[in-house]
């Protein structure tokens, strides 16, 4: 007999967009639950993405100002021929331009940099903010109202932050009117931040995951090779397959294309309750 899914697991199983399983967000939109995530750190692989888009059907992108390869991105979307209308594009607020004028003229400036006129997600990437003569929290909330502005006129069809803890959120709550749709945080098998998962779940914001992988560190952890093996994949397989199991919008990157390939086989593939019980309970 096999052990009936969660609330969440049967959105996941049943939602789908262009390029697999999706989540659906408060807005009614639905976000794909794999990405391919990209960095500053290791640097950027024009082939990778352009494989992951026209090979592997990848249709999440995530990005950031910070990482610097918006333009460069733009560029491998085009040359894969996807269309706009079935990519998702996600990029990041860095805090040097949070407040209210600044933050709107960095998603202009980011859209420029992708070649888009609309972004799918918007994230504020960080909470703590470094204005002179005002609180984190005050820049924060007048950075959300310009969030909120952008997302009104469609410019992001959904908006959201990234490594927010409970008590920001709480704040952005009392300050502000639109509910973040998107909370995006370090989720792998060392890092379980289960009370803000709880948390961000019971205010419908989705909870999306960076680092899937810790870093590599998963890859040889006893356990994960132990699970590996037992169910015939590799241990990037299990990490991605337990975060997406357990409802959480899952972001590996590489730059790599058969390690792109390998983790986009990671998601079609169901681990009953039990193994994720064992991999929680044992890591």
């Amino acid at each position: 007999m096999v052990p009936r899914l969660r609330g969440w697991a049967r959105s996941l199983m049943a939602s789908r967009v262009r390029g697999g399983l999706a989540l659906p967000l408060s807005n009614g939109l639905s976000i794909p639950v794999l990405g391919l995530g990209t960095s500053h750190v290791g640097g950027y692989s024009h082939e990778a993405v352009v494989y992951a888009l026209q090979k592997c059907g990848i249709r999440h992108i995530d990005t950031a100002k910070r990482y610097g390869c918006e333009s460069l991105l733009q560029n491998a979307i085009k040359e894969s021929g996807v269309k706009r209308e079935d990519l998702w594009i996600t990029t990041k607020l860095w805090h040097s331009d949070y407040g209210y004028e600044k933050t709107k003229q960095a998603c202009l400036e980011s859209c420029r940099r992708l070649g888009v006129e609309y972004l799918d997600l918007y994230l504020v990437h960080w909470p703590d903010a470094q204005v002179p003569g005002k609180s984190s929290r005050e820049v924060r909330a007048e950075t959300w109202r310009a969030m909120e502005e952008l997302y009104a006129t469609g410019m992001c069809r959904s908006i959201g932050v990234s490594n927010f803890l409970i008590n920001h959120l709480e704040q952005l709550k009392e300050d502000c009117e639109v509910t973040p749709h998107v909370n995006q945080v370090e989720y792998h098998p060392f890092q379980r931040p289960q009370e803000l998962l709880d948390y961000c779940r019971s205010r419908n914001i989705v909870f999306e995951g960076y680092c899937p992988l810790a870093k590599g560190e998963a890859l040889t952890h006893p356990k994960v090779i132990q699970l590996a093996k037992k169910y015939g994949k590799t241990p990037a397989q299990i990490c991605i397959r337990w975060s997406i199991q357990n409802g959480v919008v899952t972001i590996p990157k590489s730059t790599k294309v058969e390690r792109i390939q390998e983790n986009c086989e990671g998601v079609f593939w169901l681990v009953v309750p039990p193994l994720l019980c064992q991999y929680s309970t044992e890591m």
